[in-house]
């Protein structure tokens, strides 16, 4: 059997009752992700599969299976899926994660990293750690922490260049309170809006922008409906390969290892894929007709000294312990 094979739309849910140990002794692992196979997660989600199966001996198969067609494309329900083993494995956002454990939400804390390296340093560090250990009481294994490129603005009234530039632009975030927040008191109007909506609503000017990586706006055609791209960088979240714990606990000690170590070789695949991709799909989106512009040190400096002053507003929503201790690793205490 091949080591990747990418299931969607109806001959992936037919072909679910057909996944399970084969008769060879072959175990299949169900693994979903929201997005396309050809996004940034789902090669990853590529990779993972394709180091799992030499690290096996081709006795572990991950069957990737994109666009959310498991899951019907709603990822808190995917979160709950993997915990009671309807799923076997997800990539997901943490900060769809943060929505069940609050403590995810310091990795979203806006200008909290300085550059990749410091992002990556975090999340294979103590505290990414830590957040994956806390799944054990959704009986979620966490696997690896991936990151995702840093998000950024775009919009069709003008390029962001100061923080008075947000001031009346209806945005649309993620349902998460974290963002609503930052936005909010830098004078936007921040929507929580499902993905699936967002590029009618752009259309038709129901919001002004949004804001995500820039492999978003390329792959959802969002240059069609933006006119504006401003790498603000404004805050970060990250990706989560995990397992349902009663499937993990099937596995003997060796191939435990074998799968964590892949995906956390993934983890690096994707780091170094994303980091090296993200200026050609900037350039791509220019030549695509959308402006472009970066902030000088001296407003990134101006939009960092805001975020920094909302921080003690974030405490709740990521808890106190949590924030303490992001502040001490970052050696910003």
């Amino acid at each position: 059997m091949t080591p990747l094979v990418a299931k969607s739309g109806l001959a992936g849910l037919l072909a679910i009752s057909m996944l399970g140990t084969s008769a060879h002794g072959q175990e299949t692992v169900r693994l979903a992700v929201g997005d396309p196979l050809g996004s940034a997660v789902g090669l990853a989600a590529q990779d993972f599969a394709e180091r799992v199966d030499k690290a096996t001996n081709g006795q572990v198969e991950v069957e990737v299976f994109p666009d959310g067609v498991l899951f019907g494309g709603d990822q808190n329900a995917a979160v709950n899926m993997v915990q009671n083993g309807s799923l076997d494995a997800t990539i997901l956002s943490t900060s769809v994660y943060a929505s069940f454990k609050s403590c995810m939400n310091a990795i979203s804390l806006p200008y909290l990293f300085s550059d990749y390296d410091e992002f990556a340093d975090y999340l294979e560090g103590e505290p990414g750690q830590q957040l994956l250990a806390s799944l054990g009481d959704m009986n979620t294994e966490g696997l690896a922490l991936m990151i995702r490129t840093f998000r950024h603005v775009t919009n069709n009234e003008r390029p962001i260049q100061t923080p008075d530039d947000l001031k009346g632009l209806k945005l649309r975030v993620p349902n998460n309170e974290l963002w609503v927040g930052f936005f909010g008191p830098l004078g936007a109007e921040p929507t929580p809006m499902n993905f699936t909506e967002v590029y009618t609503s752009l259309q038709l000017g129901t919001i002004d922008g949004q804001e995500n990586p820039v492999e978003v706006p390329l792959a959802n055609n969002f240059y069609e409906v933006q006119d504006y791209l401003s790498l603000t960088g404004h805050l970060a979240d990250g990706y989560v390969l995990a397992f349902n714990q009663d499937l993990w606990g099937e596995f003997d000690k060796d191939t435990q290892a074998a799968l964590r170590n892949a995906a956390q070789e993934a983890a690096r695949f994707k780091l170094e894929n994303d980091t090296a991709e993200e200026e050609r799909m900037v350039a791509e989106l220019e030549e695509l007709g959308m402006k472009v512009n970066r902030l000088s040190e001296e407003q990134r400096t101006a939009f960092q000294k805001e975020a920094h002053e909302l921080y003690p507003r974030f405490e709740s929503l990521v808890g106190e312990q949590c924030m303490d201790q992001t502040m001490e690793y970052l050696g910003r205490g």
